[in-house]
């Protein structure tokens, strides 16, 4: 039973989402303000006439913000996925890259300044078509730090003889 009132739910809230933001919505909302405006004289502006605008956009007001917020998880949601199947799809995208919207505000700052120093580093290519990932980024790291290292040992054996 749950799932016909969900499924009512969702049907009537991507219909009425949808109307309510076209150009029809918009020109009956705009005449129910003239209109209004318009009444003002005759109603000698009284607190009830102001009552009646204040009231209604109040509500409609309230429950548009429940409707939107239901369109944009269900759309963010939607865009997550097919993201999430771009990045399984290419055999060059990080992996670690799917589902990362559920991670802590402080660990996306984090990847966030590791992809803008990747950006940074693809702006000082000669190449426009060089990619950059964080696991080959991993791999460059590890090769620099092993040339490092023999490099080190290198130094040492020559002071050491």
């Amino acid at each position: 039973m749950k799932s016909k009132k969900n499924s009512f739910f969702e049907t009537a809230a991507t219909k009425i989402t949808c109307w309510t933001g076209s150009s029809s919505a918009f020109g009956i909302a705009f005449a129910i303000i003239v209109i209004w405006g318009v009444t003002g004289p005759i109603f000698k502006y009284s607190d009830t006439w102001q009552l009646v605008i204040n009231t209604g956009t109040t509500i409609v007001t309230f429950l548009m913000v429940f409707l939107i917020q239901k369109s944009q998880n269900k759309d963010s949601k939607a865009i997550q996925l097919k993201l999430n199947e771009l990045i399984a799809a290419s055999r060059w995208a990080s992996n670690r890259m799917v589902d990362i919207e559920d991670l802590t505000e402080s660990e996306l700052d984090v990847l966030h300044k590791y992809y803008q120093k990747l950006s940074d580093l693809s702006e000082s290519e000669d190449d426009i078509h060089r990619s950059h990932s964080i696991d080959s980024a991993v791999d460059r790291q590890k090769e620099k730090n092993e040339k490092r290292s023999k490099h080190h040992k290198a130094i040492q054996d020559e002071e050491n003889s």
